[in-house]
């Protein structure tokens, strides 16, 4: 994985960007997607629809017609990591100040708005729920830039999803979310790890930067697919403005916001059958989902850690263990299929990382949730196209 420690390093202050530095794109001729339906004369019926053949969607009178929908980027206000990316996006084009939300600004470029939020973003939440409620608008999915923390204090560049699955439904989530569950995760999280490979081998920050996704944590709670894009891990890093811009620049071109399509969105059509990965065990920086997620053609959904899979030893051999490991499993697993509408969910775990009897446990539960457990080798066959028996 590659790294770098900016060269421009730490504690610099807030400052401009020369417009030489970034790209600046325009032409972009849309106002973002809409649902019509066809309804006259103002009707107060409601309308459920069929999602892809997998969820029904209720479409309350309100919102039947002309739906705006959005992709929301939520920005802490008193994380320097988030305001910087938000700082550098909005010099990469045009944004609109718009009305606050909740007493918040906000702005709007094409289909993406930004919400500068007050504080921590790790309790807030029900944001596209809020943000519909204020605006009127539908949050298909949420980005946040951010900061990232670690002890190790190594410069780093993360991508990950959200949830704490393994916590007892009872308990109250340190770091936010909703305790024994996970939303679902970006259809992005693939897409964007390549690019941000791919950037950041040609970039000055190759040097001292690590890149990684990592495995899903923490909060907030939310109905919709998201993404954390970090810059780590100490207050040393977290203003570093080269960091920022890198991770900018993979929202801005992600998003479409340069006037292009943009990459990384589900189409459940388009992408009927492609493979999403889940993966089980190793260590927080998902090292088998960093290897396999670099491959075109394979999806990335939920990844968790060993110690997101909390298993208790049964008392007479053979018995299932107990513990919260198969909660963490089907909350990954349905949040999961929530973000890809029919796509071919698989499963690949670090044999290395559980004993013998957890691993079996693993294989009996996902044989009942008719989910694939797949090695490594067979993962890149399929995505090769050939068959393969090594489940």
């Amino acid at each position: 994985m590659s790294a770098s420690r900016a060269r421009n390093s730490p504690s610099i202050p807030m400052a401009t960007y020369p417009d030489s530095q970034l790209k600046i794109f325009e032409g972009w001729n849309g106002n973002g997607s809409t649902f019509e339906s066809g309804m006259e004369g103002g009707s107060c019926a409601s309308l459920s629809i069929l999602v892809c053949g997998r969820y029904e969607m209720f479409i309350p009178p309100a919102c039947i017609m002309g739906e705006v929908h959005v992709v929301l980027i939520a920005v802490s206000a008193t994380d320097i990591a988030s305001t910087n990316q938000s700082d550098a996006l909005m010099q990469m084009g045009l944004w609109d100040p718009t009305d606050p939300v909740e007493g918040h600004p906000t702005f709007k470029r094409l289909h993406a708005r930004i919400w500068i939020l007050p504080g921590s973003v790790l309790r807030e939440d029900y944001l596209a729920r809020r943000w519909k409620n204020a605006t009127g608008e539908i949050v298909d999915e949420i980005i946040f830039p951010s900061r990232h923390s670690a002890v190790s204090g190594r410069p780093s560049l993360t991508l990950h999803p959200v949830g704490v699955m393994q916590l007892d439904k009872d308990e109250i989530p340190p770091y936010g979310g909703r305790a024994g569950d996970a939303p679902p995760p970006s259809p992005r999280l693939a897409s964007w790890w390549q690019e941000l490979i791919r950037v950041s081998e040609h970039s000055d920050l190759v040097e001292d930067f690590d890149t990684s996704l990592e495995v899903t944590h923490h909060g907030p709670w939310l109905e919709v697919p998201s993404l954390f894009i970090e810059v780590g891990s100490t207050a040393e890093t977290w203003g570093h403005f080269g960091a920022a811009n890198l991770l900018a620049d993979i929202i801005h071109r992600g998003l479409g916001l340069d006037g292009s399509e943009g990459f990384g969105s589900w189409d459940c059509d388009d992408d009927n059958g492609q493979p999403v990965l889940i993966t089980l065990g190793g260590g927080h920086y998902a090292p088998r989902a960093n290897n396999l997620g670099l491959h075109p053609g394979l999806r990335v959904g939920h990844m968790l850690a060993t110690y997101a899979l909390p298993f208790i030893a049964p008392q007479v051999e053979g018995d299932e263990p107990e513990g919260n490991w198969k909660q963490s499993i089907d909350a990954a697993f349905e949040a999961t299929k929530r973000a890809y509408p029919n796509g071919k969910i698989i499963f690949s775990m670090d044999k290395k990382a559980f004993k013998g009897w957890q691993r079996q446990a693993i294989r009996n539960h996902l044989a009942n949730l008719d989910a694939p457990l797949m090695t490594s080798k067979a993962i890149l066959a399929l995505l090769e196209g050939e068959s393969s028996s090594a489940f």
